[in-house]
């Protein structure tokens, strides 16, 4: 197994970058974030005649999988992106483990497939860069618990492994809160790993499961 410091090349090698995040706004009333991201991603029309790629269409709404508006944020890259449309859309092949510990998580995400794997280490990669930096990368579909964990980045030890299939996330704090945090974190990103898209679209119409 190789340590943190073999984490650290490789998001010099692939460039800082950001997660995700897994992630969701909670529904509000009137014109917000919420509601410009979800027609930003959804489209409020049916599918033209013209239209190509997978897109979902019910209720009025289509699923835009393919360019995906909604994981773009503050400062994302262009490696962040494509590695987080290379998650979502292949997300059945995310092999995820998560261990509560009395003081934190420790996660395991692996794939078969190698450009899989890769899009995951490097995310996770970047992603911890981002948050031992405080960087918060603010995509449109991040979790308010994401957002909790920047504010709090100062309070959380990790430690990165990379696998043969993925990498091992330990991360710890002190601070019960910011362990509930992780933890609640954790879950969002596995139920991701499972569901993909329709777990974010779920959990930003307030719903849970």
């Amino acid at each position: 197994m190789k340590r943190f410091v073999i984490a650290l090349l490789l998001v010099a090698f692939f460039g800082l970058g950001a997660l995700a995040s897994f992630f969701y706004f909670q529904h509000d009333s009137g014109h917000s974030p919420y509601e410009m991201m979800h027609k930003s991603h959804h489209g409020e029309a049916a599918m033209t005649e013209g239209h190509q790629g997978r897109g979902h269409q019910g209720g009025g709404h289509q699923h835009d999988e393919i360019n995906m508006p909604g994981l773009q944020g503050k400062d994302t890259t262009e490696q962040e992106v494509t590695d987080l449309k290379k998650i979502f859309q292949s997300h059945q092949g995310i092999e995820r483990q998560v261990v509560n510990l009395p003081n934190g998580i420790k996660t395991i995400t692996e794939a078969k497939e190698e450009a899989l794997r890769e899009a995951i280490v490097t995310h996770v990669s970047m992603m911890v860069t981002r948050l031992q930096e405080g960087k918060n990368p603010q995509v449109m579909i991040q979790s308010p618990t994401l957002d909790a964990l920047f504010d709090v980045y100062g309070e959380i030890e990790t430690e990165i492994e990379v696998t043969d299939l993925g990498v091992a996330v330990i991360q710890t704090s002190s601070n019960p809160d910011v362990v509930k945090l992780l933890q609640t974190h954790a879950a969002e990103v596995s139920d991701m790993a499972q569901r993909g898209m329709a777990a974010v679209h779920e959990r930003m119409m307030g719903g849970t499961r």
